[in-house]
């Protein structure tokens, strides 16, 4: 079966994605990691993609969903697969039907991470992480003993520049722009749809993803 993750960034789908396929032996796509490996592997595809980027130009769908459909290809069909942050528009919604229709699957169920929008703001503003270790804190949730410095290690702790609070402004009002019509999209499509209020304990999000997921794979079964 196919799950399709939405939900603003900072909603921890991806976290919760992480823990699910391991537990499962399912396949997590993300279309960065796709990208990347393609690049690093110096395939056609990701020769074409690097070739945008290098041009400072966005890799336009048709590429990202020829990235998502050869990837698909090497997974057997009975594997269940999550999407995690793709698609990101209807129109790349619209495609990956087709993609997922000539691969033999079908989208079984979408799961919506709901955040409020003050939550958001202080998951990803608040961020800090040590390059050293790779530890990762928030100023508001999870702060370190002594402020800057990584509990860890002792590292200096870096405020990245997409987690500026004028940055995590834009990338939400992008979301609600672009991503968020895919609630509607996925309304009126024959996957099942369930929203899960994802600012509570991860343990509490996480039983009512697995519950949500379950539900679906009985239907389908």
């Amino acid at each position: 079966m196919v799950v399709v993750l939405l939900g603003p960034p900072g909603a921890g789908k991806g976290t919760q994605a992480l823990r699910m396929i391991d537990e499962r032996s399912a396949v997590h796509v993300s279309t960065g990691d796709l990208l990347r490996a393609a690049r690093r592997k110096g395939t056609e595809l990701g020769r074409l993609a690097q070739g945008y980027m290098d041009r400072g130009e966005l890799v336009p769908d048709s590429v990202i969903l020829d990235l998502v459909k050869a990837h698909l290809e090497t997974i057997d069909a009975e594997t269940d697969v999550f999407f995690d942050g793709f698609p990101r528009t209807t129109d790349q919604a619209t495609s990956l039907d087709g993609v997922l229709k000539d691969t033999g699957r079908a989208i079984g169920t979408v799961v919506l991470f709901d955040v409020p929008d003050d939550t958001l703001l202080k998951r990803l503003s608040g961020r800090r992480s040590c390059p050293d270790c790779g530890s990762v804190y928030n100023t508001f949730f999870s702060p370190t003993a002594v402020e800057h410095v990584c509990d860890r290690c002792g590292g200096a702790l870096v405020h990245r520049k997409d987690d500026e609070p004028e940055t995590v402004a834009r990338r939400l009002q992008v979301y609600q722009a672009e991503t968020a019509p895919l609630i509607d999209f996925y309304q009126a499509h024959p996957a099942s749809v369930t929203r899960i209020a994802a600012d509570r304990d991860v343990g509490d999000v996480y039983a009512d993803f697995c519950d949500a997921v379950d539900a679906a794979f009985r239907d389908v079964s």
